[in-house]
């Protein structure tokens, strides 16, 4: 890179915390939005974030931090966007100046909730964002494993090759190994399904079924999985590449994993609602679930699974009961 790339980082949560000391081994200075005051002083005066990854030391002279998020956005031109789905909308609502010219990054694993698209067809018909402009990082990587710098590869997708090289660029480092690839709706869609799935494995592992179902459980849900990508975007994908089978594994039997500890709340018997109010982190397999299930009525793909997994979360169903159906449409 001839010219150093200006990169900001939308969020202030674990996901974002990491990307930003991914970034930080590369750029000599990042912009870094977080609507928490409290934290950025945190931060300032300790040099860690206190309510996410305390245990990442960071340089501030390599931080522009701010509550603003027009101000970080002016900064860069390259956007990470790291906060939950369901709180994109608002975080967007608050900006003032004009995105159509960034290269947006996408670490959201969601749909977003006002629209029912994946973030990148989000930006493209919201904001006027080119998707050749758009780029998305897929896993498998857990942020907790990033701030351990325990060896993570991650991949980053885009049409434009050389931007999504960039990108891949800014965040390897000795313990994370970066690729690239051109299958931006396999990778986003992965990363909103995964978490589906593993919900389903935390339901299962709380009603107490064994490894042995497990296994099966995710063996099924990676077919699943290629059915329903198939019906949104067709092309040749190898669904047993990292960026998917490897992403859906990891967050499936992680205990990093806050999709499967809340579906594992759920399988032991807590409400929905108790489970969220439990967790100080947000578990995007929640409203994945809904979006995918809305979808999946007109796409008419074969998803036992999802099925299942909205049967408890939206239905209201016995997970006791659901399961026991679900064994019977596994193989």
């Amino acid at each position: 890179m001839n010219e150093e790339p200006k990169f900001a980082v939308i969020g202030g949560g674990s996901w974002a915390t990491a990307i930003a000391k991914m970034l930080c081994h590369n750029l000599e200075e990042i912009a870094w939005y977080m609507r928490n005051d409290s934290a950025i002083e945190e931060i300032l005066e300790n040099h860690h974030n206190p309510n996410y990854l305390s245990s990442v030391e960071f340089d501030t002279n390599q931080l522009r931090l701010t509550s603003d998020i027009n101000e970080a956005i002016a900064f860069a031109d390259y956007l990470i966007f790291a906060v939950p789905s369901a709180f994109l909308g608002h975080e967007l609502e608050k900006l003032t100046i004009d995105i159509s010219d960034k290269i947006i990054i996408s670490a959201i694993k969601g749909i977003i909730p006002e629209s029912g698209l994946i973030v990148g067809e989000h930006f493209c018909q919201t904001y006027r964002i080119p998707r050749e402009n758009i780029c998305v990082i897929a896993g498998p990587c857990h942020a907790e494993e990033v701030a351990l710098e325990r060896l993570s590869y991650i991949t980053i997708a885009g049409i434009d090759l050389p931007k999504a090289e960039i990108v891949a660029d800014c965040l390897k480092s000795h313990y994370i190994k970066t690729k690239v690839s051109d299958d931006v709706f396999g990778a986003e869609y992965t990363s909103m399904l995964k978490n589906i799935y593993a919900v389903a494995c935390g339901m299962a592992h709380g009603l107490g079924y064994g490894d042995n179902f497990q296994a099966v459980l995710m063996s099924n849900a990676i077919r699943e999985m290629k059915r329903f990508i198939k019906k949104v975007h067709r092309m040749k994908r190898n669904i047993n590449d990292s960026a998917y089978l490897g992403d859906l594994l990891v967050t499936g039997y992680s205990l990093f994993s806050r999709n499967r500890m809340f579906g594992n709340m759920i399988g032991k018997g807590y409400t929905v609602k108790s489970a969220q109010m439990e967790m100080n982190m947000v578990a995007e397999g929640y409203y994945a679930t809904r979006s995918a299930y809305i979808m999946n009525t007109d796409l008419k793909a074969k998803t036992p699974i999802i099925d299942a997994v909205y049967d408890v979360l939206y239905n209201g169903k016995e997970p006791k009961k659901v399961f026991k159906k679900l064994t019977e449409k596994l193989d």
